[in-house]
């Protein structure tokens, strides 16, 4: 199976509630809080789509956009 990569953070802001469980348990420290308490990806490039924020997320506010990572990029060929 091939690996993925980020194509897209959905979040859906009316949804989040700004219970931070998201930005907790990111490995990545890829998201955070806002001034209005909504979690928004900061460091989107850092991402590695394990989909925590998504699985976590009680309010289903989060999607993770993924895509298949292309062979050059697995083998970091150029």
């Amino acid at each position: 199976m091939a690996k993925e990569k980020l194509k897209k953070h959905h979040i859906n802001r009316e949804w989040c509630k700004g219970c931070g469980i998201c930005v907790a348990f990111c490995p990545k420290n890829v998201l955070e809080l806002d001034d209005k308490d909504k979690a928004q990806a900061v460091r989107p490039e850092d991402c590695i789509a394990c989909r925590f924020c998504e699985m976590l997320c009680p309010d289903l506010a989060i999607e993770i956009e993924t895509e298949p990572e292309t062979e050059t990029e697995q083998t970091g060929s150029t």
